[in-house]
């Protein structure tokens, strides 16, 4: 977790370990910086990790650790860090989702792709329900990079190995077939910096100016597409039940952040 202090013109970072797997040590980490800064003015949900096989031979266990990481552990953030956002009635809460949550779904990644969609489904609702606190919400989506990330390298694999060799009898060399089109699919400028530079373009924008998502997704897997057709649908609902305030957050809410 990091913390960046401005004073007079400069800059101090401060850097402190968190895991975001244990409530203990989320909780240390959010009181260290909240001590050194005295506030906090942006989360980000950046935690991931991807298995590879198919579904069925992974155990419960294992599916449960993904969802851990990919979703348990933004609900662990949000309850150490948004008491203090709600009380400055200001923040930023940004997700790093994926284009798996509604784009074109390969094969021998259901797991991972369950996950991200959960995690899509409470940053949803986490955005309509702190918007009267003033605080904002982003959803950054990436798409599938095979090169500059270890995503796919330190990828999971299931751990019932009897019923991974039933599927890999009628399915021989899929996931390594998959692999191959997904690079192929993605330009050769692909850059997953990009995904930084695009946060760092939404922490900049004004208040009440925040796209509610950005795509970063040099392969178009369809995900852009499907997602509009949602967001859309999201508020004209939101119109038709009388809240259509929670779709936004009054720029003039609180002032700058300075954190």
């Amino acid at each position: 977790m990091t913390c960046l202090r401005r004073r007079a013109g400069t800059r101090t970072v401060f850097v402190g370990e968190m895991d975001v797997s244990d409530h203990a040590s989320v909780d240390v980490a959010v009181t260290a910086v909240l001590a050194e800064a005295g506030r906090i003015d942006v989360v980000i949900h950046n935690a991931g990790h991807m298995v590879l096989g198919p579904t069925e031979a992974f155990t419960p266990e294992q599916v449960a650790a993904v969802y851990d990481t990919n979703v348990l552990s933004t609900q662990r953030v949000n309850r150490a860090v948004l008491p203090a956002m709600r009380a400055q009635r200001d923040g930023l809460v940004l997700w790093v989702g994926s284009s798996s949550s509604r784009g074109g779904t390969p094969p021998y990644l259901g797991p991972y792709f369950a996950a991200k969609a959960a995690e899509d489904a409470l940053a949803v609702s986490y955005a309509a329900e702190l918007t009267r606190f003033g605080i904002e919400t982003t959803i950054i989506v990436p798409g599938s990079f095979t090169s500059g990330t270890n995503h796919f390298a330190n990828a999971g694999k299931p751990a019932d190995k009897y019923i991974a060799r039933a599927y890999e009898a009628e399915y021989s060399g899929l996931m390594d077939e998959v692999s191959m089109k997904l690079a192929e699919l993605a330009p050769n400028d692909a850059d997953p910096s990009e995904v930084a530079r695009q946060i760092v373009k939404v922490v900049d924008t004004p208040k009440g100016s925040r796209p509610f998502r950005v795509y970063v997704d040099p392969a178009d897997d369809g995900a852009e597409d499907v997602f509009r057709v949602g967001d859309r649908v999201r508020q004209w609902f939101y119109q038709r039940i009388g809240i259509l305030d929670l779709l936004s957050v009054d720029s003039s809410a609180s002032g700058k952040s300075t954190g």
